[in-house]
């Protein structure tokens, strides 16, 4: 997460979207830089409303844009099961080694998703407070060129990115089946990020009641 107190903005790092990139090119311009723990870092909407929005609200005033970035859904997964597949965690409980995309996707529909196939919701992470806290500006991380050319605009500056964090590449398919159980099972996922249009711009789809 950054913290931009001139420019009234935060920047908040959904996980598997590229935010440690960011993070290295603009830690310089932020005023505040959070990188540990992960639960502070990777803060979702509802832990930077009750934590970290006091702080700002008190200091920087209630104007203050929330900025996020949200991948495609099946490819969000994609990213999450290539991270965990990495040599380094074989033989981990979250590993996703010695299993197929498919095997990953049907594991984390399910009721109680197991270690290595629980990895949150993007929709989860961004839902809107009752107190009004919400994303103001929510980019797709397919479209690089708009996210940067705000942040660009909004911080006064050009931005050279490098990759971080990058997971081997390696063809992943998913079965109709799963891929059908999968937009069942995190239909809100798929309706937010239909929601998102040019510059940032989206209209949250309504809440479906809880059960």
């Amino acid at each position: 997460m950054l913290v931009f107190a001139r420019q009234k903005l935060v920047l908040l790092a959904v996980p598997k979207t590229g935010s440690t990139a960011y993070e290295m090119a603009l830690a310089p311009l932020a005023s505040m830089v959070v990188t540990s723990p992960p639960e502070l870092k990777h803060a979702p909407v509802f832990r930077y409303n009750r934590f970290i929005r006091p702080m700002i609200v008190r200091f920087l005033g209630e104007d203050v844009d929330v900025v996020a970035v949200m991948r495609e859904p099946v490819s969000w997964l994609r990213s999450w099961f290539r991270y965990r597949r990495r040599a380094a965690l074989a033989g981990h409980g979250n590993s996703t080694h010695g299993m197929s995309f498919d095997d990953f996707v049907a594991a984390y529909c399910s009721a109680q998703p197991p270690d290595f196939a629980r990895v949150g919701s993007q929709a989860k992470f961004l839902e809107p407070q009752r107190n009004g806290t919400r994303v103001t500006h929510l980019f797709r991380y397919e479209d690089q060129a708009g996210f940067k050319a705000f942040l660009e605009d909004r911080l006064e500056t050009s931005i050279r990115t490098a990759a971080e964090n990058t997971s081997p590449a390696m063809p992943l398919t998913l079965s109709q089946g799963i891929e059908a159980r999968l937009r069942r099972r995190y239909r809100d996922d798929f309706a937010l990020w239909d929601s998102i249009e040019g510059n940032g711009i989206h209209t949250p789809p309504p809440a479906r009641p809880k059960p």
